[in-house]
This record gives structure tokens, C-alpha cells and sequence, in this order.
């Protein structure tokens, strides 16, 4: 692995740490989408939650870290773990290349080397990952089976992207972080405007390409879901997790037994979709049930997804299945973006 394209040999996506106020709706949401409450960090009130690859803790600590996170910022995502394959050197070469290290004990709810992210999340660098030797069988121990939660897989695999949103004028400055600090590199740049609204997206690639981040800001007015999710969250951070399955279709019809809310499409999207995109194989009448968006970046290839709605303060989840399309959906942002809209006015936000 070149140490130039990818300097702090990055690997991929560990876990999401998330803070929030109401431990009890959290877990109710985890358990809709799929995720199994199977152990806890030992020493600490941290639960973690697992789907295939997909890793979440949740810190129910009263003080430290998470819980001055949340006290700021509601339910939030207060922290990820990136895998890397030395910890220590990629924590030292990342502070070596402009990063703020989080080195105060009061400031880490975890003993892993980190650094500041995001609205000041944090990035831990993991090493231990794998089947054989990760920290799920060094750091945390099994709870007891009456306080166990095993639920059905919903078939989402792995962190597919993770949206961050930023105040104006400040897209260039977090994404110079990311490209200078770990080597990501650019792959798409949007401007895109709804009925009333508008926002830029600058979207960028891990060196080990096994995750996107995009990025979000707002333009000209103050009431475009940007600047919303913003005075919502008291600060930039992760507007959404993106999970990735091989089925969209099949997990959506296990997540029809749940409560998850997924954003309203107009019943005209699906008129001209297909002679767009003729060769989708799944089922299109479960394609407009779901009320899922579809596009191609070429023939043969494509992307289903679709968004919830706001889940936990402003933060949503997307789901997305990928054939052979490494896109971001760009032909359906418009629909999209006035879907988002429509909802803001029902909610009076503008």
C-alpha cells in the first residue's frame, strides 16, 4: 500500500460512536434497522451493536466525552473508528500533517490513539479488526442474555459513505482535511437547487476506497436543509450514514415491520425512471412501493436507494444497493432535494 496515496495506511470504516440523551429510542432505532445488542466496553456503560460489518456503540456514560457531546449537540454521532494498519504511526503522521490530536484522557471515552474530526468529533485509529483479533474480544464483554437483543439482519453489509455538513464557506477547509491529512481525493462536485433551496456537494474517496465522504454546504438563503440540520445540531458534523446492501428490495420489506419513515417521492418520478434506466432486474412495481429512486452513470450499471427521514435530531440513514455503479445518485438529486423540500414545508421550515 503506497504510504504517498495513502499515508496513514487506511484499511476502512471500524464503528460509529453515537451520544444521545434517550438511550431506550436509540436502541428501538438500531433494532429496526437490524443491529443485534450483543456486548459492552468493559468498565464502561458503552453497548455495541453489530450487522454484518456494520459496528455501532452506544455511550450511555454520564460524564466524559460522549455525554458533553450530546449535552451540545442532542443525539448525535460523536465519534468514528477508522481502521489503519498501525495505530500509533497513523495517529503520529495524521498530527504531522495538520490534524489536532486528542490526547486528554478527559476528552476520549476509549483508550484508541485519536484525533478531532468533524464539529470536533473524534477519529480513533483502530488496528485490531477481522474476524481473529479485533476489539470486540479484547475490549468488551458479552452482556448478560437477558439484557442481549438479537433481532433479525436486514441485510445491510457495510458503511457504504457518511455525508457531513458544514457552514458556509468552509466545504474547501474540511475537504483540504481530508485530502491533506488522509489522502482522500475528489470524485464529484454538485450545484444543485430545489424549488425555494440550494446547496453545493464537494464528494470525496478514502486512499483504500472502501468509503466515500461528501460533503454539503449551503447557498444564497438561510432555510435550506443545510442550514437547518446546522442550527438543529449547533455545528457541522455527519448529516447521514449511507448502509449498503445487495438487496434493497428485500431489506425494505423486512423494514416495512418496523417504524422507520422513508422521505415521499412524487408518483411522476416513476412515469419516465425506467425508459431511463431500462435495464433495472428488480421487481418495478416493489421498486415504486418502496418508493425507491433509481439511477445509471452507463448501460448495465446502476444504483437503487432511498432515504429516511429524520431519525434521531437531524441525522437520517440512506440505503443503497450498488450494480456496478459507483455514483451518488447524481440524476435523482433533484428529486431529492424537492422531496427534502416538501417535508421542510410541512414542517414549517420554510
Amino acid at each position: 500500500m503506497s504510504e504517498v496515496n495513502n499515508p496513514l495506511g487506511l484499511v476502512g470504516i471500524e464503528f460509529t460512536e453515537y451520544a444521545s440523551p434517550d438511550a431506550d429510542y436509540m436502541h428501538k432505532v438500531f433494532s429496526d434497522f437490524g443491529f443485534s445488542k450483543l456486548k459492552k466496553f468493559k468498565g464502561k456503560d458503552i453497548v455495541y451493536y453489530n450487522q454484518n460489518d456494520i459496528h455501532f456503540l452506544l455511550n450511555n456514560e454520564r460524564d466524559g466525552f460522549s455525554a458533553e457531546f450530546a449535552r451540545s449537540h442532542g443525539p448525535a454521532i460523536c465519534s468514528m473508528g477508522w481502521r489503519v494498519e498501525n495505530a500509533q504511526k497513523a495517529f503520529e503522521v495524521a498530527v504531522d500533517r495538520g490534524a489536532k490530536p486528542a490526547t486528554d484522557s478527559t476528552h476520549k471515552d476509549l483508550p484508541y490513539p485519536a484525533i478531532y474530526g468533524i464539529g470536533d468529533s473524534l477519529i480513533y485509529f483502530i488496528e485490531n479488526f477481522g474476524e481473529e483479533n479485533n476489539i470486540y474480544k479484547s475490549d468488551f464483554e458479552d452482556l448478560a442474555a437477558d439484557d442481549q437483543n438479537v433481532v433479525e439482519n436486514k441485510g445491510f453489509i457495510r458503511i457504504d459513505h457518511l455525508t457531513n455538513n458544514v457552514y458556509k464557506g468552509t466545504m474547501d477547509t474540511w475537504a483540504n482535511f481530508y485530502k491533506d491529512v488522509f489522502g482522500f481525493t475528489e470524485v464529484r462536485y454538485f450545484d444543485i437547487k430545489g424549488q425555494k433551496t440550494a446547496l453545493l456537494s464537494y464528494a470525496l474517496k478514502s486512499p483504500c476506497g472502501t468509503f466515500s465522504i461528501p460533503i454539503n454546504e449551503g447557498k444564497d438563503d438561510n432555510n435550506n436543509q443545510i442550514d437547518e440540520y446546522l442550527n438543529e445540531y449547533n455545528g457541522p458534523g455527519v448529516q447521514h450514514l449511507a448502509f449498503l446492501t445487495d438487496d434493497l428490495v428485500g431489506s425494505l420489506d423486512k423494514l416495512d415491520k418496523s417504524t422507520i419513515a422513508t422521505l415521499d417521492i412524487i408518483p411522476e418520478y416513476y412515469e419516465t425512471i425506467f425508459d431511463r434506466v431500462p435495464w433495472v432486474k428488480e421487481d418495478r412495481e416493489k421498486i415504486r412501493e418502496h418508493q425507491i429512486l433509481v439511477d445509471s452513470q452507463s448501460e448495465d450499471c446502476y444504483l437503487l436507494q432511498i432515504f429516511s427521514k429524520n431519525l434521531f435530531g437531524p441525522i437520517f440513514i440512506e440505503m443503497i444497493q450498488r450494480v456496478d455503479d459507483g455514483g451518488f445518485g447524481e440524476g435523482n438529486f433533484q428529486a431529492l432535494f424537492e422531496s427534502i423540500e416538501r417535508d421542510q414545508e410541512r414542517r414549517g421550515v420554510i
